[in-house]
C-alpha cells in the first residue's frame, strides 16, 4: 500500500510529468475519477505482492491466471522488475469498463497494485522566443525561484487579479495588451493627485484621479529640477517602471512574441500611484483600498478587487499609522501586500517594515544578498534582484538582469521593448513581483487561503540560504548609517524565511486548511464539542479523514476519526488537542487547540471558506474613451483628491538600480513643502 501511495507522487511531483488531462479553466490538472484516466487507456501497469520465479514462462502462467481470474483480455505482457508488470490490453478502456477492470485486478490476493500506464509529457515550457533568458523562473540557478515547475500544477486561475501600484502601465504593450483584446490587463485606475499648487507637474498626463492609468513616462529634465517640486530630484530618462514590474508578474505567455511571466492566467489590475520622480502616501493609501475592493469616495467602485497588491516602492522611515490601519482593513479582507525591501542596502522602510505584508529581499542568482538590497528582521523572504555576475567591470553583457516588459522611449512612450543584458533589469522592485506571481499560483489552487496562512505558507515552502564559508555572514543594521553594499551570506533574521520557491509554495498552497469551530460555554466536567466540518481541501480535492487526539494521550475522545468529536471538559488545568485533516491525495493539515475548565481556544479559523476554486472572472467592456495609445488623461481631480493630499508625505518607487559600476546611495530628508501641506520625506531613487 505504501508503494501505491507514494507511485503518483513520484510520477508527478518528483519527475514533473503530468497525465494527458487537460488543465481546467483554473489551471489546475483536471481531477482523476479513481485510478482511471480521462482518455482510454490500452496498458496497465501492476505490482505483484510475492516477486515472479526467473523463468519467464513461469512468470507468464501466472499472469495468464490472473488475468483468467480478472476477466482481463490480454494481448501480451512484459516484465519491468521482479514484481512489476506491463499488461497490454486486447482493447483500449475508459470510463466504467477501465474502473470496473482495475477494481477486479486490485481484488486479487496477488496483486499489491495496479494503475494505468500515465501518459507522460514534457513540462509547461512557454514559446516565448526571450524566454531561455528568463533564468530566475527556471532552476538552474540557485536563486531562481523555479516557476516551471509550479506551472505542473498550474499555471494560474482567471478568477485571480494581482494589483500593480505603480507608475501605471503601457497598454500598447503586446506582450499585456488590454483585457478587451486578449491582454492581461483590466481596465485600473489612475490616483496620482494634483500638485500642491494644483498644477499637474508630477502627474505629467494634464490632470489629478481618473480612469485611465496608463504610464505617460516620468522622465526628470535638467529644467525640472529648477523647479520648487523637483529640486531633490535627480535629471533621469522614463523609467516605464509599472511596465517593467507587470511583465514579470503577468507578461503573455506562449504567443510567440517577448518574455513570459510568472502567471499565465490571473489577471492584472494596473494602478498609478507614481508620477515624476515620486507619489504621495495619501495617493497610494486610496489606491491600496480601492484595488483590494473598498469605496473610495468619488471613484468608482473597483470591480475587480485584487487578493494580492504588488507595492514596489517605499519611503523613508518607519511604519507610518496610516499604511498599518490600511494594511489591517486588507488583510480583514484576505488581501496580502507584497513590498519590495528598497536599494540602498539598510534597513528596511515604510511601508516594508509594517506588520502583516510579506517584504521581499533581493539575492544574487547564487543565493546570497546583493549587495544593494535592503535587509533585517521585516524582511519576510528573498528572491531574485538581478546582478551583473562575479568581476563585472560595469561594460558588456549583465549575465543575470531580470528580462521583462518596456517601453523604448526615453522621455514620452515610443513602443514596445524588452530588458536584456544589455540594457539590463535590476532591483528589488522585481524581486517583489515574483512573490506576488507565486502568491497568485497559490491562490490559483486554494482560494480559501487568508492572508495569514499565504504568508505562512511562503515561508515555510522557501528554500534555505546557501552557506559559502568563505562570505562574511549578513548583519541586522544598527541604525540608519548602517549599509551592506556588498554581497552577504543572508541568515533568517536579515534575509527572511529562505528563498522564494515557486513548486515549495504551490504544493503548500494544496495543503488542506483545518478549520474548528469551538463551543460558546464550557463547564468543569462537562461534554464539550468540538466541530471541524468548516475545515476544507484544496481546489478539486475532499477532506478524506479527519483525526482528534489528546496531547496527554488518556483522555478518551468520542468521534475521534469523524469531523465533530466529544470530550469531557477538565475539573482543572488545561488540555492541548491536535487536530489532522488529510484530503484524498494525502495532503494534511494540523491545529492545536486548549480545553480547559472554562473556555476552549484555537488560533484555527471556524471555518476556511467555499472558494477553493476562484471563479474565472471575464471582465466587462471597458469604458470606450479609454486609448491603447493614451497617455494617463481623461479626468479631473474632484473633492476627494483634494481632501487626501495633505494626508502623507512622498513615496518613489524602488527604482531599477542604477547603470552598473555607478552605483548611487541613500539620501534622505525633511523637505520643506508649500504652505498648507504637511511634512514629508523626500528621498532619491530607490
Amino acid at each position: 500500500m505504501k508503494m501505491l501511495a507514494c507511485l503518483p507522487l513520484v510520477l508527478m511531483a518528483c519527475l514533473g510529468l503530468v497525465p494527458a488531462a487537460q488543465a481546467d479553466d483554473a489551471g489546475l490538472p483536471a481531477p482523476a475519477a479513481g485510478p482511471a484516466a480521462a482518455h482510454p487507456v490500452g496498458r496497465l501497469i501492476i505490482g505483484l505482492r510475492e516477486a515472479v520465479p526467473a523463468r519467464e514462462a513461469e512468470a507468464s502462467e501466472r499472469v495468464q491466471a490472473l488475468a483468467v481470474r480478472s476477466r482481463l483480455g490480454l494481448r501480451g505482457e512484459r516484465a519491468l522488475g521482479p514484481r512489476l508488470r506491463v499488461l497490454d490490453l486486447e482493447q483500449p478502456l475508459a470510463g466504467a469498463e477501465l474502473d470496473g477492470l482495475i477494481a477486479r485486478l486490485a481484488a486479487d490476493p496477488a496483486v499489491a497494485f495496479v494503475e494505468p500506464d500515465a501518459r507522460v509529457r514534457r513540462h509547461a515550457l512557454p514559446s516565448d522566443p526571450l524566454y531561455p533568458g528568463q533564468w530566475y523562473l527556471q532552476g538552474s540557478e540557485p536563486a531562481a525561484i523555479d516557476a516551471e515547475a509550479a506551472w505542473e500544477l498550474t499555471t494560474g486561475s482567471s478568477g485571480i487579479v494581482v494589483a500593480v501600484l505603480d507608475t501605471g502601465v503601457r497598454f500598447d504593450h503586446p506582450d499585456l495588451g488590454r483585457s478587451r483584446n486578449g491582454g492581461r490587463l483590466l481596465p485600473g485606475y489612475d490616483f496620482v493627485s494634483a500638485d500642491y499648487d494644483g498644477r499637474f507637474r508630477i502627474a505629467n498626463d494634464g490632470d489629478g484621479w481618473d480612469a485611465d492609468p496608463s504610464d505617460p513616462g516620468d522622465w526628470v529634465s535638467e529644467s525640472d529640477t529648477r523647479l520648487p517640486v523637483f529640486s531633490d530630484c535627480e535629471e533621469e530618462d522614463s523609467s516605464w517602471h509599472g511596465t517593467r514590474v507587470t511583465g514579470l508578474i503577468g507578461a503573455r505567455a506562449n504567443n510567440g512574441a517577448g518574455v513570459a511571466g510568472a502567471t499565465w492566467g490571473p489577471w492584472i489590475l494596473p494602478v498609478r500611484v507614481l508620477g515624476k520622480c515620486f507619489g504621495a502616501e495619501s495617493d497610494v493609501l486610496q489606491a491600496m483600498r480601492w484595488a483590494a475592493g473598498l469605496h473610495v469616495a468619488g471613484v468608482p467602485d473597483n470591480r475587480y478587487p485584487a487578493r494580492i497588491i504588488n507595492l514596489s516602492l517605499g519611503g523613508e522611515g518607519s511604519c507610518t499609522a496610516g499604511y498599518q490601519s490600511v494594511i489591517d482593513e486588507l488583510a480583514a479582507r484576505d488581501v496580502l501586500v507584497v513590498v519590495s525591501a528598497g536599494n540602498e542596502g539598510g534597513a528596511v522602510s515604510t511601508p516594508g517594515d509594517c506588520a502583516g505584508v510579506m517584504t521581499v529581499a533581493g539575492l544574487r542568482h547564487a543565493g546570497t544578498k546583493v549587495g544593494y538590497s535592503n535587509l533585517g528582521p521585516a524582511v519576510g523572504i528573498a528572491a531574485p534582484a538581478g546582478n551583473c555576475g562575479d568581476g563585472y567591470s560595469g561594460y558588456g553583457p549583465c549575465s543575470y538582469s531580470l528580462d521583462t516588459t518596456v517601453d523604448r522611449g526615453t522621455t514620452r512612450p515610443a513602443g514596445a521593448g524588452y530588458t536584456s543584458q544589455l540594457e539590463p533589469n535590476i532591483g528589488t522592485s522585481f524581486s517583489a513581483p515574483q512573490v506576488s506571481a507565486i502568491a497568485a499560483l497559490m491562490l490559483s489552487v486554494n482560494g480559501n487561503l487568508s492572508t495569514s496562512q499565504l504568508l505562512h505558507r511562503l515561508q515555510t515552502s522557501a528554500r534555505p540560504f546557501p552557506a559559502p564559508g568563505w562570505l562574511a555572514a549578513c548583519h541586522i543594521p544598527l541604525g540608519s548609517g548602517d549599509l551592506q553594499q556588498n554581497e552577504c551570506r543572508c541568515t533568517t533574521s536579515t534575509c527572511g524565511a529562505g528563498m522564494a520557491h515557486a513548486p515549495g509554495a504551490v504544493a503548500e498552497a494544496l495543503r488542506p486548511i483545518a478549520a474548528v469551530r469551538l463551543p460558546a460555554r464550557v463547564s468543569a466536567g462537562q461534554d464539550v464539542r468540538l466541530d471541524a466540518s468548516g475545515s476544507a481541501a484544496a481546489c478539486n480535492r475532499r477532506i478524506a479523514s479527519y483525526s482528534w487526539t489528546a496531547l496527554d494521550g488518556l483522555t478518551a475522545i468520542g468521534g475521534a476519526d469523524t469531523p465533530r468529536a466529544t470530550l469531557p471538559a477538565p475539573a482543572s488545568g488545561t488540555l492541548g488537542l491536535r487536530l489532522t485533516v488529510v484530503d484524498d491525495q494525502g495532503a494534511s493539515d494540523t491545529i492545536e487547540m486548549l480545553l480547559s475548565s472554562s473556555a476552549a481556544q484555537s488560533e484555527a479559523p471556524a471555518t476556511a471558506g467555499n472558494r477553493a476554486c476562484p471563479t474565472p472572472i471575464t471582465p466587462a467592456s471597458p469604458n470606450p474613451q479609454q486609448a491603447d495609445s493614451g497617455g494617463g488623461g481623461g479626468g479631473s481631480l474632484g473633492w476627494a483628491g483634494l481632501l487626501v493630499l495633505v494626508a502623507g508625505g512622498l513615496y518613489r518607487r524602488r527604482r531599477p538600480w542604477p547603470t552598473p559600476g555607478r552605483p548611487r546611495t541613500s539620501r534622505c530628508r525633511a523637505a520643506p513643502l508649500p504652505a498648507g501641506a504637511a511634512r514629508g520625506w523626500r528621498c532619491v531613487r530607490r
